[in-house]
């Protein structure tokens, strides 16, 4: 993913969301209706982060992404899901063919009104931003392992324990994270191929434009990428104010309500390019980015498309954080 400029919404983003004394007190008067939400297991979600970098690094044409991307089907299989799979073949930014999938697992799937969940499951292929080998492959703990970890984990739930009223679908994109080459600077030699337009988040692009089910749509979508560091915060992202600021509120809310303030912090940052851009662009559905946001970095952290990005940055805590704050959102929508 990289970075992207939503200037229009920062502008007038403190405006909208100083709403009235007046009315804050009637939305607090409200009484929160009583749910019983299932308890996500931070060490589960570990387990399955580490599932996966065990596999090796998941770079797209490669005996680990063919292996990781198995696992993935049999577990939300095993987890009772309807599972369906897109093959395609995608061509990326340095001219190579690479076979792609995006993993579907659906939910209650009679349900119109529908809560979809994302993260990309895909290694980007070299470390272009690592301090030494910048075309070594690296684990990807954090980046694309994370959030499949945190959505195995809530598929392994829902599964478990009573179910949400609603529809849940749980979309691993595939070729997020083959964009260019910021070691070297060059652009790509070769014209974009038709139906796409921009070299990174191949896999949302694609299932933007042919969904897996005829005329689908969700009420609304949350994209989780890089949500597992230790320290972590998540700030709310340009994009996501601009797309869906009313999902923004509901997550950041929901994170304030289960005491989460440290890791999902009220502050607006600039907009990125990830899926969920497209999952809005193209799909028209309303979908927000928890992102990790490094003060004094950035989007991403240090650790980002470098050898840094290992198990030793991962924390159950944070991944705690997340995973209980989205069951909340899910199991609290009617």
């Amino acid at each position: 993913m990289r970075l992207k400029q939503f200037t229009f919404w920062l502008t007038i983003a403190g405006a909208f969301y100083g709403c009235s004394s007046n009315q804050k007190k009637q939305e607090q008067q409200v009484p929160m209706r009583s749910v019983v939400v299932p308890k996500f297991n931070s060490d589960s979600a570990y387990f399955f982060v580490e599932k996966q970098v065990k596999f090796g690094p998941r770079v797209p044409g490669t005996k680990s992404h063919t292996q990781a991307a198995d696992y993935f089907i049999s577990s939300f299989k095993k987890y009772g899901a309807d599972v369906v799979v897109q093959d395609f073949e995608a061509i990326t930014w340095d001219n190579q063919k690479v076979p792609l999938k995006n993993i579907i697992a659906s939910y209650n799937p009679k349900a119109q009104k529908r809560i979809l969940l994302a993260a990309h499951w895909d290694t980007r292929p070299f470390a272009d931003k690592d301090e030494v080998k910048k075309n070594a492959p690296f684990d990807g703990a954090n980046d694309g392992a994370s959030g499949v970890g945190v959505l195995l984990e809530i598929a392994r739930v829902m599964n478990a324990a009573n179910k949400p009223d609603v529809g849940v679908d749980l979309i691993l994109f595939d070729g997020e994270d083959w964009g260019k080459d910021s070691s070297t600077g060059q652009e790509s030699k070769i014209q974009m191929p038709e139906g796409f337009e921009d070299w990174w988040c191949l896999g949302s692009q694609y299932w933007a434009k042919h969904k897996h089910q005829k005329n689908y749509s969700a009420y609304f979508g949350i994209l989780l990428d890089m949500v597992g560091s230790k320290h972590a915060q998540f700030l709310r992202e340009g994009g996501s104010l601009e797309y869906a600021p009313t999902v923004v509120e509901k997550v950041w809310n929901t994170a304030t309500r289960l005491g989460y303030t440290d890791y999902f912090v009220k502050t607006n940052v600039e907009g990125i390019t990830d899926d969920h851009v497209y999952v809005n662009e193209m799909a028209k559905i309303p979908m927000i980015d928890i992102v990790h946001y490094q003060i004094g970095i950035g989007f991403f952290g240090d650790y980002h498309h470098s050898q840094k990005d290992n198990l030793s940055i991962i924390s159950k805590e944070t991944l705690g954080a997340v995973g209980n704050t989205l069951l909340n959102v899910v199991y609290y929508e009617q």
